[in-house]
């Protein structure tokens, strides 16, 4: 969806300051900005500021962007880095490298698992099971978070990714797999203790 997105605005309209063009760019990028931001900081009006301020960089920075990444990637990388600065700015305690957190493997597995093939399908995609989803989100560190929205979220591959985030591929693997177990752990205690309440029913 990106990469076709990307290919349907004109980079060279963009710009020579077409104004139609850049409603479009807008139009078709808000929903996944506005997204993002809201999944990093939680709040509509911090969503809103790092849309905002994303179009606001892209607009005065339109003239540098050399194309070494796609259109997609480069939107992505300033929303990005909008959302990090608001959380910095919010909450300057956090420390946003996790680069040495978590080296060895033992630290990557989950304390429990569910047996989640005991639930129908459609039940993960449930208003519940949404919910669950969502909150397991929301307690990510930041850095991996940012990560599993780019790519498992947003649907980005690892390059683009890394591109976005100006991390190494290696990187980016690192904290999605971090990131996917600890979603998985805090995903099969909410399935495991919803099983048992059924099972005791």
């Amino acid at each position: 969806m990106n990469k076709t997105m990307s290919l349907e605005i004109s980079l060279e309209a963009l710009i020579a300051g077409d104004r139609a063009e850049f409603a479009r760019l807008v139009d078709a990028y808000s929903s996944p900005i506005y997204r993002l931001g809201f999944r990093m900081l939680g709040t509509p009006q911090d969503a809103e500021d790092v849309l905002q301020n994303t179009f606001l960089n892209v607009l005065t920075h339109l003239s540098t962007f050399e194309g070494r990444s796609s259109l997609s990637t480069w939107l992505y990388r300033i929303a990005a880095n909008e959302a990090l600065m608001l959380i910095r700015k919010k909450k300057p305690e956090i420390n946003m490298d996790d680069s040495q957190a978590g080296e060895n493997d033992e630290d990557l597995l989950p304390t429990q698992f569910a047996d989640w093939s005991a639930l129908p399908e459609d039940e993960l995609l449930s208003g519940e099971g949404k919910k669950a989803l969502d909150a397991a989100i929301e307690t990510l560190p930041e850095s991996m978070r940012l990560v599993f929205l780019l790519r498992d979220v947003e649907g980005l591959s690892i390059k683009e990714t890394a591109d976005a985030l100006n991390l190494t591929e290696t990187n980016v693997k690192t904290r999605l797999l971090r990131a996917r177990m600890l979603l998985r752990e805090q995903l099969s205690t909410y399935y495991g203790e919803r099983i048992a309440r059924e099972e005791r029913q």
